[in-house]
């Protein structure tokens, strides 16, 4: 199925874009409902399939059936199935289907939502979905925000609205605060918000990953001794280590003591406020001056949708509108918003639809629920880890995440890290579950995070199962 041979090949007919709708719906349905049979990830090291599929710039049209193909056939097995229901790795993601569908409206209407004059009602669809958010982190009157492409983008929004807001134009002297736990993007953001990585302190944490506020309080009390400018502290609502949430509260309560901006990574954790046992755990998040939210985690949807909070919309305004002669007056009226004035976009993409439409199809019960599960599959992962002989829980579930690894006696150091990434690979080998590790004070351990719609106790009685099956080769049983 190629475009016709005409004047105007780029302008479809009405037969052809249902052809082409018809085909690609086929394959998309095809490999969803296949998700739980696929492998959790691929088996080679990728670079002999990519090199394979160099091209040079093609000048002339391909049949539509032989790129789905290519692009289902050949492209897609070699990668992580990021998707499915085995990825228990790194901050699972999952795409739900309707947000494709609300795509693929979007990209077909292709209005432009950056300025609210050119399409009213379609950013007040956006604009609702940043008021469902900021309510149900907490935030009130005034608060407001943007849906970015993820959590980097956010902080680094956050990282330039606190800057604007706590310091003069010359910030050489300004000093940002995070835990030795923080995502690696706030430290990214702060140097692409023009600080010098020496400005950035990384403060202790505790035997449960969670920030010392008595170090941090001696730090800030240090620079401030040495004429610096403490303005920034930057919290953890569930790292990507293993889970651990700041002691929010008492942050907020250090951050108005200080004249500090407080501000929340909660991209992989806030929203697992929507919860009970959430709320408990994040008590406090609801006083910070800005909250990094990533629905394509914590909502399920797909990737690049991520969001910024911020208890005083006005800050971002402050921070980022600008004019032109050419561009059109802004909003003023309080219930409006301009979402160019509220980040360094002017165009992008009509996101708020991908959000929009599965909240109110499913309704937000739906996604607590769901929430709510994860939270449940978690601690029975760790309390079947404890049945395991000599396996150590390096940090409990605070929300869906868990950390371990196993510990014999007489073996340490290294000979024990590479015990573990050797459990780790034979899991992994299985192709049920897909397990990723990482480094814990100075101790490799495995992890654990549940957070796909599509994970239910079926697939973690699966991890479990290769788990003790790997336990028991390495130890030669």
């Amino acid at each position: 199925m190629t475009p016709n041979a005409r004047r105007w090949p780029l302008e479809l007919d009405a037969a052809e874009m249902r052809a082409m709708l018809a085909a690609a719906s086929d394959r998309v349905i095809e490999h969803i409902v296949s998700l739980g049979e696929q492998p959790a990830s691929y088996g080679t090291d990728g670079r002999a399939e990519a090199r394979a599929l160099v091209e040079p710039m093609p000048a002339t049209a391909t049949d539509f059936d032989e790129l789905l193909d290519l692009v289902f056939d050949r492209a897609t097995p070699h990668s992580f199935n990021t998707a499915g229901p085995g990825y228990l790795a790194y901050i699972p993601g999952g795409g739900v289907f309707p947000s494709a569908v609300a795509d693929l409206i979007a990209n077909a209407i292709n209005r432009y939502v950056g300025v609210w004059v050119a399409a009213p009602a379609l950013v007040q669809l956006e604009l609702n979905v940043i008021r469902w958010f900021c309510s149900a982190m907490g935030f009130g009157h005034g608060s407001g925000g943007i849906l970015t492409s993820g959590g980097s983008l956010s902080n680094l929004t956050a990282i330039v609205a606190a800057r604007r807001e706590r310091l003069p134009d010359d910030f050489r002297t300004g000093v940002i605060y995070t835990s030795d736990q923080a995502h690696h993007s706030v430290r990214k953001s702060a140097v692409l918000a023009g600080f010098a990585e020496s400005q950035v302190r990384q403060v202790a944490t505790n035997d449960r990953q969670e920030m010392d506020v008595q170090a941090l309080c001696a730090r800030i009390a240090e620079d401030r001794a040495a004429g610096l400018e403490p303005f920034l502290l930057v919290g953890s609502a569930g790292t990507t280590n293993t889970g651990a949430v700041d002691p929010l509260d008492t942050l907020a309560d250090v951050a108005d003591a200080e004249r500090m901006w407080l501000h929340v990574d909660g991209a992989y954790g806030a929203f697992f406020m929507l919860t009970g046992r959430g709320r408990a755990a994040m008590k406090g998040i609801e006083r910070a001056d800005s909250i990094t939210l990533d629905p394509h985690k914590g909502l399920f949807l797909p990737y690049g949708t991520g969001c910024l909070l911020v208890r005083d919309e006005q800050a971002l305004r402050r921070a980022h509108a600008t004019f032109a002669d050419y561009m059109p007056v802004m909003q003023h009226d309080p219930d409006f918003v301009d979402f160019c004035d509220l980040s360094a976009e002017l165009s992008r993409d009509f996101r708020g639809l991908r959000v929009w439409l599965p909240l109110k199809l499913f309704g937000m019960d739906a996604f607590r629920a769901a929430l709510d599960e994860k939270l449940d599959l978690a601690r029975w992962a760790a309390e079947e880890l404890r049945t395991i002989p000599d396996m150590e829980i390096v940090c409990e579930p605070r929300l869906s995440l868990t950390a371990f690894r196993l510990v014999p006696a007489g073996v340490q150091g290294t000979a024990l890290d590479d015990l573990n990434r050797d459990i780790m690979a034979r899991v992994n080998a299985r192709q049920n579950v897909y397990l990723t590790g990482t480094m814990v004070s100075g101790r490799f351990a495995l992890r654990i995070c549940v957070l796909s719609f599509r994970t239910h106790m079926d697939r973690m009685e699966a991890c479990l199962r290769d788990l003790r099956a790997a336990v028991a080769e390495v130890r030669g049983d």
